[in-house]
């Protein structure tokens, strides 16, 4: 497939997301209830984040179980309620499935995730997978709840596992860990950061910001030029996440040592 093509089906995916969207602030609005989404990649909140500041919609918030969740569902609300209140729903839409191995076994994240792919689960049906020792936490949407629960035994990995459904407001806290890096660019362009970052030039910077493959702050941003500022998070799918801590020092040729902290 050429790279147009992708590019048009990319397109094409794009518009069949507002148009649900769309849908789902229909129905809100008129039946004045409480609706959402599936659970959305980056890719898909950063279009969603656009259509709603371009539509001034303001009755909503995106929840994955943490406030530092990767995958998230888009909440509606109605006028009649405020965040507070919408947010007390949560626990009758999101469900964890909480899994406990015996002491011998202890899975990462990928071995989790290819065990639940196993079961015919569609990936937007859940959303994070919290690794710990011997175990994980998986957020879930509560309707598909019940069949993970039945299923996810028959999976040899998990036979001798402890499964069972808890509320979301138990959900194992998310730790982030970070490697300090240190980085030295002429400015602060994005196409600099881009290219330390990814450890490429600043032409292939370029050419992966028109990819698509670059987001700040959960915002696709293809404008090579764009001036970053301090607390910036920044990801470049591919090569990683990073927050942009501030500038240490000036070097004697006139280009500045930046503070990166990258996800681990």
């Amino acid at each position: 497939m050429s790279y147009s093509n992708t590019i048009k089906d990319k397109k094409e995916e794009d518009k069949l997301l507002i148009a649900k969207l769309e849908d789902k602030v229909q129905f809100c609005n008129s039946k004045n209830k409480i609706t959402y989404t599936d659970f959305m990649q980056l890719e898909e909140k950063s279009i969603a984040k656009k259509f709603l500041n371009q539509n001034r919609i303001e009755n909503y918030f995106f929840f994955g179980g943490a406030e530092n969740s990767d995958r998230e569902i888009l909440v509606f609300f109605p006028d009649k309620l405020n965040q507070e209140l919408a947010r007390k729903s949560l626990s009758e839409v999101l469900k964890v499935i909480r899994i406990n191995l015996p002491l011998e076994q202890d899975y990462e994240h990928r071995e989790y995730l290819s065990g639940i792919m196993k079961l015919g689960v569609k990936r937007e049906k859940f959303g994070d997978i919290i690794v710990r020792r011997n175990g994980a936490d998986i957020v879930v949407l509560s309707e598909i709840s019940s069949y993970f629960l039945n299923n996810l035994k028959e999976l040899t990995r998990f036979r001798k596992a402890d499964i069972s459904l808890v509320s979301i407001l138990d959900l194992h806290k998310k730790e982030d860990y970070f490697e300090n890096l240190k980085i030295i660019i002429s400015s602060i362009r994005l196409d600099n950061f881009v290219a330390e970052l990814s450890k490429v030039s600043r032409g292939k910077a370029q050419e992966i910001l028109k990819e698509g493959r670059v987001f700040i702050n959960g915002i696709n941003e293809i404008k090579e030029s764009k001036k970053l500022q301090i607390g910036d998070k920044i990801t470049i799918r591919g090569k990683g996440k990073f927050i942009f801590e501030g500038i240490e020092r000036e070097t004697k040729s006139n280009k500045i040592v930046v503070n990166i902290n990258k996800y681990c």
